[in-house]
């Protein structure tokens, strides 16, 4: 019961994501922006303090732009006529999200301009990185992809339904992630069968149509493979 009130609640919480993903440009040129610069961190070989500093600035800003849709449609449930106070405190709440994505223009500068200075010095070359921190960027950018597919095809719940399947996408993630990482067959095997069991219950609870689970584990192995090709 505890379990499926969490799973309920994260399900609302995620539908929120996508919501606010449908509906708001803005929010998808957040998130194509931070999977850019996610990516561009990675190729430049950022230091692993910088990373979390770039990757904290990406949240305030996905976090601010979701702040103030909301704040948006709480003032236009209140006060759905015109009224001066309703048009300042959305002003306001726009603001703040300027101000953040301003800041964090700035961080991302401050921390990038030595790195593109260097490749202007020696040349365009791609930085590789441990198994692990590949695994990590993998699993960013495929749920990025998720969030994006889904609000585009705007059919289902995040949790339950939609294209495509963000647990099929995962799932096979992880079997890409896994085989590079152990280099055992047995190993890798056993992460596939455990992979396509994932993507097969998505289908018997009728979560997912077979289609939907099909374009999960594609895309899913798709992402993590390219990545584990350029990287490591």
């Amino acid at each position: 019961m505890l379990l499926k009130r969490w799973v309920d609640s994260a399900n609302y919480a995620i539908e929120g994501i996508l919501f606010a993903a449908r509906t708001q440009r803005h929010v998808r040129y957040h998130l194509y922006s931070a999977a850019l610069i996610l990516l561009l961190s990675y190729i430049l070989g950022v230091s692993r303090t910088d990373f979390l500093v770039i990757s904290i600035a990406v949240i305030l800003v996905l976090l601010a732009e979701m702040i103030n849709t909301a704040i948006e449609y709480v003032v236009d449930l209140l006060s759905p006529e015109h009224k001066e106070a309703a048009r300042i405190a959305k002003d306001v709440a726009a603001g703040a999200v300027l101000i953040t994505a301003f800041g964090a223009a700035v961080i991302g500068y401050i921390i990038l301009f030595p790195y593109f200075r260097e490749v202007f010095d020696r040349g365009i070359y791609i930085a590789k990185h441990s198994r692990e921190e590949v695994t990590l960027i993998s699993a960013i950018l495929v749920l990025i992809f998720v969030i994006v597919l889904k609000s585009s095809f705007g059919k289902g719940h995040p949790l339950r339904g939609g294209m495509p399947s963000g647990h099929a996408a995962l799932a096979f993630s992880f079997w890409i992630a896994v085989t590079y990482s152990t280099e055992n067959f047995a190993v890798s095997l056993l992460s596939f069968v455990l992979a396509a069991l994932i993507a097969q219950s998505r289908v018997t609870v009728r979560a997912h149509s077979l289609l939907e689970v099909a374009f999960g584990a594609v895309l899913g192995t798709g992402i993590t493979l390219f990545l584990f090709l350029v990287f490591s």
